[in-house]
């Protein structure tokens, strides 16, 4: 199938890229007013992963968007007055005004799971809900975001290696925006390109230009369909620059200038227009048409939130403990016949291959066992063990093992 984004396709990713900003500047405005409680993080110049990557999902697929990924959240459905009245605790939104920012999730309907704060930890959990739904027999994909600096936290590497173990239906975005608060990428990691990473778990991974949302979507679409497939977890990093600080009250003067300038002529929204009106797939008239659109919808729920009541003093004291508030029990794609013993096709033992045939074989007397020798290693000559740069590291001549049958009890 063709990983290239349609004319209506094209159209769409211009329209979520533009919503995604325009809702954000509607919040600093909002911010300003003293009307946002908590903190506000921009997403500016990463319109493109967050809309691009969930673009290339289905409906049935789940995500788990962090901070930075309003973008995400519109793709899949949530509409923009649920983002400004959970910004501004009202009691018309999601979590009726109990949490703030993007911390709210749609398990039954849009499928999305609710943010966690400490960076890395929905890894594992995207990783087991993919598990858990091949289990029951849906194709689903998961998929959710990380940060250049929350890829060095120990989750982040425990996580992908227990996705990669396991085969999931996984995709991480590794969304490489040049900063971790205030440090920067080569501060944190010695390597140029932190997709490498995957390599360590035996999984593929791609480095996509971050700010091209048709490069950012064909990517995703085709590690999404690659995931479904069965080829396992698939890592994507995507570059790109965070163009204002790590929250409001951060001004980034340790940005230097020359680096904001170059990124600031690549903006994501700009580059994709440009595409748009030299393929001819839009027009003055039609640009007019979205722009009008989004203002009309975001006035519409920017008044709605604003005029939304604040919770009842009574609330804080209710949903502390589910008390039957819902239910919940796995949804069967399958027979349930075919995970139960007879008919299971996964038997109740671990496979132990490679170390005595074929090429695990191989690969161990090429690396530690001197040519001429027996597998315990008896032979002439000293034992060698190859390193990764071909060279080799001698130990010395080792003293002949005497069979298990000749050594004296005791010794």
């Amino acid at each position: 199938m063709s990983m290239q984004p349609t004319r209506q396709q094209h159209h769409d990713l211009y329209y979520y890229m533009k919503l995604n900003r325009a809702v954000e500047d509607t919040m600093v405005k909002l911010f300003r007013q003293n009307k946002i409680v908590g903190g506000l993080y921009s997403s500016l110049g990463q319109e493109a992963i967050s809309v691009g990557t969930a673009y290339a999902l289905e409906r049935r697929d789940w995500m788990a968007p962090m901070i930075r990924n309003i973008g995400a959240l519109l793709v899949k459905g949530v509409p923009p007055r649920d983002i400004f009245t959970q910004h501004m605790a009202k009691y018309t939104s999601p979590t009726r005004g109990k949490d703030g920012t993007s911390h709210f999730g749609d398990l039954e309907n849009l499928h999305i799971v609710s943010p966690i704060s400490m960076l890395g930890d929905l890894i594992p959990v995207m990783a087991g809900v993919a598990i858990g739904a091949r289990y029951l027999g849906q194709k689903i994909v998961t998929m959710t975001w990380i940060g250049d600096g929350g890829s060095s936290t120990g989750v982040f590497h425990e996580g992908l290696n227990f996705a990669a173990v396991q085969k999931a239906p996984f995709v991480l975005i590794l969304e490489n925006n040049q900063w971790a608060y205030s440090t920067p990428v080569l501060r944190q990691a010695p390597i140029e390109n932190l997709a490498d990473r995957a390599k360590a778990y035996g999984i593929d991974s791609y480095v996509v230009d971050g700010n091209d949302v048709v490069a950012v979507y064909a990517t995703a679409k085709e590690a999404v369909e690659r995931a479904r497939a069965g080829k396992g977890p698939i890592l994507i990093e995507a570059k790109t620059m965070r163009m204002l600080g790590h929250a409001q009250h951060d001004p980034a003067e340790y940005v230097p200038k020359e680096m904001r300038a170059f990124w600031e002529s690549r903006d994501p929204i700009t580059l994709h227009e440009e595409l748009l009106f030299s393929e001819k797939l839009l027009d003055a008239k039609g640009k007019q048409e979205i722009e009008a659109k989004i203002e009309a919808l975001l006035e519409k729920d920017r008044e709605f939130a604003e005029n939304s009541p604040l919770p009842p003093p009574e609330l804080a004291a209710e949903g502390v403990y589910c008390e039957g508030c819902h239910k919940i029990e796995p949804k069967w794609e399958r027979p349930v016949a075919e995970v139960m013993p007879p008919k299971a096709s996964t038997k109740p033992a671990w496979p132990a291959t490679g170390y005595a045939t074929g090429h695990g074989a191989a690969r161990v007397a090429a690396q530690f066992i001197p040519a001429g020798a027996d597998a315990s290693g008896n032979g002439a000559g000293p034992l060698v063990r190859a390193t990764s740069k071909g060279a080799a590291l001698s130990r010395g001549k080792r003293k002949p093992i005497k069979p298990a049958a000749s050594r004296r009890p005791g010794r």
